[in-house]
C-alpha cells in the first residue's frame, strides 16, 4: 500500500478559547483530526466516508488562543472498508501573551499536544478509486 498522509496547519483564534487563560479546548485537536480523515479518505477512495470511532486520544499539552497547530494523519491499516489512521497535532507557533496580544514565537522543536487513533469507514458503493 502506498503510504497516504496529510498535514493541516491553522491558528488557533480567540474563538477557539473555550477556558480562562484563552485556553482551547482539548476537543478542538479531535475535530482537526476529522479533517485530516476526511482528506485522507478522499485521498485515497475519492470520497469523505464516515468517521467510525477514534479508538485512542491522548491530550498531553495545552494550545492556547494564537498558537499555530500543525495536525498530521496518515492511514496505516486498510481492510475491505475500514481504513486504519494515526494522528498527531504538534504546536508549532507559540503565542506569547506575556509579551503582547499579538507576539508569538516559532517553536525550534514543535511541541506534541495530542495523539489518537481512529477508524473511518468507506462504503463500497462510495469508494471511486
Amino acid at each position: 500500500m502506498e503510504k497516504v498522509t496529510s498535514t493541516l496547519r491553522v491558528r488557533m483564534s480567540y474563538k477557539d478559547a473555550h477556558y480562562g487563560g484563552n485556553l482551547v479546548d482539548g476537543a478542538h485537536m479531535v475535530h482537526l483530526f476529522g479533517d485530516v480523515a476526511t482528506e485522507l479518505l478522499i485521498k485515497m477512495d475519492g470520497d469523505e466516508g464516515l468517521f467510525l470511532k477514534y479508538t485512542d486520544v491522548e491530550f498531553l499539552a495545552p494550545v492556547y488562543a494564537g498558537d499555530y497547530i500543525e495536525a498530521y494523519g496518515e492511514i496505516y491499516e486498510v481492510g475491505n472498508t475500514s481504513r486504519k489512521m494515526r494522528f498527531t497535532a504538534h504546536k508549532v507557533i507559540a503565542a506569547r501573551h506575556d509579551i503582547s496580544p499579538s507576539a508569538a514565537d516559532v517553536l525550534d522543536e514543535p511541541i506534541l499536544v495530542c495523539k489518537a487513533e481512529g477508524i473511518c469507514v468507506m462504503p463500497k458503493d462510495a469508494k471511486r478509486k
